[in-house]
C-alpha cells in the first residue's frame, strides 16, 4: 500500500543519505475546554504584566497530550523517528484543539532510540552531519499579559521618552522563562544541546503565548558541563553545519528585550499627520538608540559566557500601545571548541534548496507559492 508522507522530494533524498526512508504522516491532538480560564482575562487590565501561570499550564498540558499521542501513533507504525514536527492551536467556540503533526521516518540500519525532531528532514540531515544526534522535539512556553501598564497608563503620558526599566525587566523575565523551560525539558531527556530553536508569539484568549521549540540533541564533543546546562541555538540547520565546519559550537541563545516610552514624541504622534513629509529625527534617534542598547546587552552576556561571537542576530520592534514599544534582539553565542567538524565536505544541494508550497487558494485565486523557510 502506498505511503502518504508530508516529506518533500528533497527531504526524502537527504534522509536516504543518512540511511532513512520516509513513512506515513502522524497526527496527535487534544481538544480542551478552556472555559474556566475566561474569568482570568477580566483581571488582566489591573496587572502590571507578566506570566499567567494557569494559562501557561493549561496550554502546556494540551500540547503535551497531543505530542504524546502523535509519538505513540508513530511507534505503533514501527517508525524510528518523526521528522518535521509542528504544532498548532485552533479555537472552537471556547474550546481549543492542540495539534501536532509530523512524518514517520524509518532507519535502514540497526534500530536505535526512537526520536522526534522539530526540524524538517533537510535540517535533520544538517544536524546529524554536524554531529548533533536528535533525541526529542522539545518546547517551552509561557502565557503572559500584554496589559503592561494599563492600570497606570495615564501616568505614562508625563514620562520622558526612553527605556522603562521596570517593564523591560518584566518582559525579559517572561521571555527567558520560555527558554529555561525548553532547556529543562531537554535536560530531562538526556540532551546536552537544543538546536534549531524557533520562537513564535501568538495571541490566545486575551493573553499572548510565547513558544520556543527546538530539537533536544546530543553532541559527543560538547564539554561535560553541557549535560547539566544544555547549549542552545536558533541557527538554521545550514548555519549550524557551516559554523561546525569552521570548528564553532553554540554556547547559548541570547535575548534582550527593552520597553521604551515614546514620551512627548508619542503624545504628539497624531499631529504628525498634519506635518510636512520628512524624517522625524527624535523618533529616529530613539529607535536607533534602543537597538544599540539591545545589541550591547547581547555583547555583554556573550563576553560573560566566554563566547567569541554572536551570530545570526535579529532585531524586532513592535508597538504594544499607549506610547510603548518593545525592542528585542536575539542571536546565538558561539565559540571554537575542539572536536567539532562535519562528516561531509559539502552539503548536498538537496539540503539547502528550500522546498516551495504549490497550493493555490481557489477561494481568492492567490498562489501560495512561497518559500517554506519564510513561514517557519
Amino acid at each position: 500500500m502506498a505511503k502518504v508522507t508530508g516529506l518533500s522530494g528533497n527531504e526524502i533524498f537527504c534522509l536516504a543519505l543518512k540511511n532513512y526512508s520516509a513513512g506515513e504522516i502522524v497526527v496527535g491532538n487534544s481538544v480542551n475546554s478552556m472555559g474556566f480560564l475566561g474569568g482570568i482575562g477580566a483581571g488582566l487590565k489591573n496587572m502590571l504584566g507578566g506570566e499567567i501561570t494557569q494559562v501557561t499550564a493549561a496550554i502546556h498540558e494540551g500540547r503535551a497530550n497531543a505530542f504524546e499521542r502523535m509519538s505513540k501513533e508513530a511507534m505503533q507504525q514501527g517508525a524510528s523517528g518523526v521528522a518535521g514536527v509542528s504544532s498548532e492551536l485552533r479555537s472552537f467556540s471556547g474550546s481549543t484543539e492542540f495539534l501536532f503533526v509530523g512524518s514517520c521516518i524509518h532507519s535502514r540500519a540497526l534500530s536505535g532510540r526512537f526520536f522526534t525532531t522539530a526540524g524538517d528532514a533537510q535540517e535533520l540531515y544538517c544536524h546529524m552531519d554536524a554531529g548533533y544526534m536528535p533525541i526529542q522535539h522539545a518546547f517551552g512556553n509561557i502565557a503572559y499579559s500584554m496589559g503592561v501598564g494599563r492600570g497606570i497608563v495615564g501616568s505614562l503620558k508625563t514620562l520622558v521618552r526612553g527605556e522603562i526599566a521596570e517593564y523591560s525587566n518584566i518582559f525579559n523575565t517572561t521571555r527567558h522563562k520560555a527558554l529555561e523551560r525548553l532547556v529543562a525539558q531537554a535536560k530531562a531527556d538526556g540532551a546536552n544541546a537544543v538546536v534549531g530553536i524557533r520562537t513564535s508569539i501568538l495571541p490566545w484568549m486575551g493573553t499572548h503565548e510565547m513558544l520556543m521549540a527546538g530539537t533536544a540533541s546530543r553532541h559527543s564533543a560538547l564539554p561535560a558541563g553541557a549535560d547539566g546546562n544544555p547549549v542552545t541555538s536558533d541557527l538554521t540547520g545550514e548555519e549550524l553545519w557551516a559554523m561546525t565546519s569552521l570548528g564553532y559550537a553554540p554556547v547559548k541563545l541570547l535575548m534582550s528585550t527593552s520597553i521604551y516610552s515614546l514620551g512627548v514624541v508619542g503624545g504628539v504622534m497624531a499631529a504628525f499627520k498634519s506635518f510636512a513629509k520628512g524624517e522625524i529625527s527624535d523618533l529616529t534617534t530613539l529607535i536607533h538608540d534602543a537597538r544599540e542598547i539591545a545589541i550591547e546587552r547581547l555583547k555583554n552576556e556573550a563576553d560573560a559566557l566566554g563566547a567569541e561571537e554572536v551570530v545570526g542576530v535579529k532585531t524586532y520592534i513592535a508597538e504594544i500601545g499607549n506610547g510603548l514599544v518593545e525592542f528585542m534582539a536575539i542571536g546565538t553565542a558561539v565559540k571554537k571548541m575542539p572536536g567539532f567538524s562535519v562528516q561531509t565536505a559539502a552539503l548536498p544541494a538537496q539540503a539547502v534548496s528550500r522546498d516551495k508550497d504549490t497550493w493555490i487558494d481557489g477561494g481568492f485565486g492567490i498562489s501560495l507559492d512561497r518559500d517554506r523557510g519564510a513561514n517557519s
